[in-house]
């Protein structure tokens, strides 16, 4: 007897989530019903002209609004920022650059240059250990 391998489906959020889009703004055929390995795949691979919209003007997700603007989930909160923003929205405060901006990018890069310390410090260490 053969098992016929189950097909893995998952939530729109979560599709919405891989694809780096924001799920209220996808089409109401997308936000119904459930998304499978294959599709998701296929949406990665060859994007609808709706996808290849919403990744080029938005409206993004906070991940991805995050990501543009070089801060974290929580900067984008401390500055207030709780809506997902357009690409033109992201533009506008960049060249903006308001002093929450400034203050989170420069937190953010902080918190890059301390990781990066350790983890060369854990490189060090397991080289001398071996």
């Amino acid at each position: 007897m053969t098992a016929r391998p189950s097909t893995q489906t998952m939530k729109p959020a979560t599709a919405a989530k891989k694809l780096g889009v924001y799920l209220e703004a996808t089409p109401a055929s997308f936000r119904e019903g459930s998304v499978s390995r294959a599709e998701l795949n296929a949406l990665q691979t060859d994007p609808p002209a709706w996808l290849a919209e919403l990744r080029r003007n938005g409206p993004h997700p906070r991940q991805v609004v995050a990501a543009r603007l070089g801060v974290s989930i929580a900067g984008l909160a401390r500055g207030g920022i709780t809506e997902p923003l357009t690409t033109e929205q992201i533009d506008a405060l960049r060249q903006e650059f308001p002093e929450w901006l400034r203050r989170e990018r420069a937190t953010q890069a902080e918190v890059r240059k301390e990781s990066a310390r350790l983890r060369a410090r854990d490189a060090e260490r397991a080289a001398a250990g071996s």
